[in-house]
């Protein structure tokens, strides 16, 4: 089913209480997996989509990456505690560019456990456009290594978002047993089937409404 596919993302800066609403007003009509939310508004999701199907999702270091493994846990520990059952986390591309494994292995390894120890799961965004096919590989290889349960494309914030290369190069690392989402740049129908034919599960977007609305259509 196609709206068990979807994340219905709004992770604008100028995103409001009103707009926050209507994304899980929408959620609810249409069955989405859940709405990804800035942490600030976790709370106020948690509490609309009460009594629904629908999970909460915000993310931590987000959109850059940049911050301590600390500070990304304590994102995530506080939007959990909120009632978030998914983390979307920005890996530290510089550190991960320069070879330094090990800190992008620590945070990731770090955020595992706190969302696990939650029952909660944690989305790897490794940000595709930044890095080579090598380093996309690198990445990957250490979401699984640490425990995460998806890796993820984009922020929607860089260059570029997701492309059915990276998704497929992505699903051939982590093999069958992780998930992939795919983010960034997904607007159409047409754009969800192609990231799920490359091995995407799951897609994160904020046209979400527009592709059910194709799909009623039957385009």
């Amino acid at each position: 089913m196609i709206p068990s596919l979807i994340d219905h993302t709004i992770l604008k800066p100028v995103a409001t209480h009103t707009d926050v609403l209507r994304l899980c007003a929408e959620a609810r009509e249409y069955g989405f997996f859940s709405v990804c939310i800035n942490p600030y508004w976790v709370g106020l999701a948690v509490n609309e989509l009460s009594g629904s199907s629908v999970k909460v999702c915000t993310v931590a270091g987000f959109p850059l990456g940049a911050t301590t493994p600390h500070i990304k846990n304590a994102e995530a520990d506080e939007a959990l505690r909120h009632g978030a059952t998914e983390i979307d986390m920005v890996i530290n591309v510089g550190a991960l560019r320069q070879g330094d494994t090990a800190t992008v292995l620590e945070e990731i390894a770090q955020l595992a456990h706190t969302c696990h120890r939650s029952n909660a799961l944690l989305k790897v965004i490794i940000e595709t456009a930044l890095l080579t096919d090598d380093q996309k590989r690198v990445a990957c290889e250490l979401s699984v290594r640490a425990g995460a349960d998806f890796v993820k494309t984009s922020t929607g914030f860089a260059a570029h978002g997701a492309t059915a290369e990276d998704v497929a190069l992505m699903r051939s690392i982590v093999g069958p047993n992780i998930g992939v989402k795919a983010s960034g740049g997904i607007r159409t129908l047409a754009d969800l089937r192609r990231m799920v034919a490359a091995g995407a599960n799951r897609i994160g977007a904020s046209s979400g409404v527009d592709i059910m609305r194709e799909l009623a259509a039957g385009l």
